[in-house]
């Protein structure tokens, strides 16, 4: 990854690889669960205790090797289990019903099953070698026979194995390739040799790519966001531009949301039924109640909880506010630390000044206050219930509910000072 953060940790849709794929074992109540991490891994521990708070860290002292860091969970092995799946967290994208299925083929008799998927270019891929409905190698490309790397039947990674025949296989793993490495494939051989049944299970090669640089991470987010896409449209949602759209793996949303081309929407957000958000709008950490309508070219940032019916147009900014039922903040303004009242109208170049370079300031908008354009008010203030600030205001103090607030310059004209000015400037 040419990176100071381990792969691992790298985002698809807002959320770790290693969060995605502990997230799927969860969703699929696969039992116990073992993280493997480096010596140096102390990161990748904590964020897999984050996704999985009971899951038991185990330590790889020393790197030789897939089976070498299976091993490195022995305690958790010697536990005793009927099944132990083996899964990576750099294929982020499988899904919970596949690894329920190689867990069902354990269940059914095999004691080995190994997760392939069928490549359109299987080059640089090991090999499934299957013969008479047996798996009977993983044979990596460069190990392989011609007439094995003419198989578009490629080894994706995760395998699983009988419980009770977890620490015999792994025992008999010997290095005896050029890398010196105790490799987790070698046992499919191993089992066939002890007269063991193995068998493979294909996967779709989408769910099972692997990201090992950023152009397979490119690759892989672009595949999940069609899986976000599909499950939102599936779900009632239109968005009139799917691939233009990009999504969070938790965004919430509702039924006859309509979505414009270009939005982005960010982790911890929800979009409520009838909402609406036009084009080129940013938001994140954010609620959208019914019938509001978000953009275009709006940034909605954390905390702000937009109310039914209300209307947020085009530059404007809302961050840490509530903004109620049926209020317009219609262009190119600011709003920090706020709440505007039911019906309010904010102007448009309004701005909340919410800090004093210190501590953020609350501000309170009535209900059906009008604020006008141009207007700053300066944090902690209150507008109270239907008041009117004059537009260009910049409003320190509290305004009482219908009130009219006026806080600018009073406008003088001096007839004929321009002409006088210019004059002037052309004599000299």
């Amino acid at each position: 990854m040419r990176s100071a953060r381990p792969k691992v940790l790298h985002e698809l849709a807002g959320r770790s690889m290693l969060a995605h794929i502990l997230s799927t074992i969860l969703a699929g109540a696969m039992g116990d669960i073992a993280v493997v991490v480096a010596s140096d891994g102390d990161g990748v521990a904590a964020e897999a205790l984050k996704a999985a708070p009971d899951a038991k860290i185990a330590v790889q002292r020393e790197r030789r090797g897939t089976a070498a860091a299976v091993l490195a969970a022995r305690d958790q092995i010697e536990r005793g289990y009927d099944d132990i799946l083996v899964v990576y967290a750099d294929i982020p994208l499988i899904e919970a019903s596949t690894l329920a299925a190689m867990r069902t083929e354990l269940a059914s008799g095999a004691d080995v099953v190994a997760l392939g998927f069928e490549a359109v270019d299987p080059a640089g891929y090991g090999r499934l070698i299957e013969r008479g409905g047996r798996s009977v190698a993983i044979r990596e490309e460069k190990d392989a026979s011609a007439e094995e790397r003419g198989s578009r039947m490629c080894n994706a990674g995760p395998i699983a194995f009988s419980g009770a025949e977890a620490l015999n296989l792994l025992a008999a793993v010997k290095p005896d390739n050029a890398q010196n490495e105790y490799y987790l494939t070698d046992i499919v051989e191993i089992a066939n040799a002890r007269g063991l049944l193995a068998r493979a299970l294909i996967a779709n090669e989408k769910e099972v790519m692997g990201v090992n640089d950023r152009a397979q991470l490119a690759a892989s987010e672009a595949a999940l966001q069609d899986r976000l896409r599909r499950r939102a449209m599936a779900a009632g949602a239109t968005l009139t531009a799917p691939e233009t759209v990009f999504l969070s793996y938790d965004v919430k949303i509702g039924r006859d949301v309509v979505i414009e081309p270009h939005v982005v929407i960010g982790p911890r957000c929800t979009i409520e039924d009838g909402a609406t958000i036009r084009s080129f709008s940013y938001i994140e950490s954010a609620r959208i109640a019914g019938g509001a309508i978000v953009g275009p070219f709006a940034r909605l940032r954390p905390g702000a909880d937009i109310g039914v019916n209300a209307r947020i147009g085009n530059f404007v900014e809302i961050k840490q506010s509530a903004v109620e039922e049926g209020a317009k903040i219609n262009h190119l303004s600011y709003i920090g630390d706020a709440r505007v009242g039911a019906k309010a109208n904010i102007g448009a170049g309004t701005i909340v000044c919410n800090y004093d370079g210190f501590a953020k300031h609350k501000t309170d908008i009535g209900a059906g206050a009008f604020v006008g354009s141009n207007s700053a008010l300066v944090a902690p203030v209150t507008i109270g219930d239907g008041a009117y600030i004059a537009s260009g205001s910049v409003i320190t103090k509290p305004v009482e509910p219908d009130a009219l607030a006026v806080a600018r310059g009073r406008q003088e004209a001096r007839a004929g000072w321009a002409k006088a000015f210019r004059d002037g400037h052309k004599k000299g």
